[in-house]
């Protein structure tokens, strides 16, 4: 009996054009402005000193010309810019990024996307008492700013917890194992809804139900996932 529902984000709640042509384009536009206006401040100080740490450990290559061991502000930001353009899932860019995401919320230059057949879907089965959490490569702070700000109003009262990658990768099985650990239930109680095949293989990994989203392509005739063109057709 499925008892929670976890959902990816992007391609699955929410339009994958909506992150790659607006939230995106955002940040890279007002990412340098943002940190420059707010160099002095901790929580963006911690993940500045995040970037060079990775830096330092040779855990992702750099642009050629940056300082290794002690990249300056202006060296770390060149190298948060081209994170960017790599679509980079790092834990400090993402935390950055909510940061200037959070200003452009706030300043009411766009509001969240969510389909409309999700944010039905999923007040329905917080109605019937299943608990829903987000899990997305976006910060949990990234995720909250979305769903406060859409154009249904605030969704952050239907869920219970949001999951990033600071529990793990999505493509990795124990990821989905620490995500049932938490949430203290069986993980073939839970059903984790994604795009992503890999994701979804992953959760399978872990024991958990999966549905497939295919919102703008066929449904794949070699997929051994459930497949759904929409949350209406997801049956918990």
């Amino acid at each position: 009996m499925i008892r929670a529902i976890v959902t990816d984000i992007e391609g699955t709640t929410s339009s994958l054009a909506f992150v790659k042509e607006v939230l995106f384009p955002y940040a890279r536009a007002h990412l340098r402005e943002y940190i420059l206006a707010h160099d002095e401040d901790p929580v963006v100080i911690e993940q500045l000193e995040a970037v060079r740490a990775i830096v330092r450990e040779g855990q992702v290559p750099v642009v050629p010309d940056v300082s290794i061991t002690a990249p300056s502000l202006e060296e770390t930001i060149e190298i948060l810019l081209q994170w960017i353009d790599e679509d980079r899932k790092l834990t400090p860019l993402k935390a950055l990024q909510g940061l200037v995401w959070e200003q452009g919320y706030r300043q009411r230059d766009f509001y969240g996307h969510v389909y409309a057949d999700a944010v039905q879907a999923l007040q329905g089965w917080y109605e019937q008492g299943l608990s829903l959490y987000i899990y997305s490569s976006g910060s949990a702070q990234a995720q909250r700013l979305l769903f406060s700000h859409t154009e249904y109003g605030d969704l952050t009262p239907l869920f219970s917890g949001y999951f990033d990658t600071r529990i793990g990768a999505k493509g990795e099985v124990d990821a989905y194992r620490q995500i049932a650990g938490s949430l203290a239930l069986e993980a073939d109680e839970i059903l984790f809804l994604s795009d992503i095949e890999t994701e979804l293989a992953a959760a399978e990994g872990a024991g958990m139900q999966t549905w497939k989203l295919v919102r703008d392509a066929d449904f794949a005739t070699d997929c051994r996932f459930r497949q759904a063109r929409s949350f209406a057709e997801i049956s918990p």
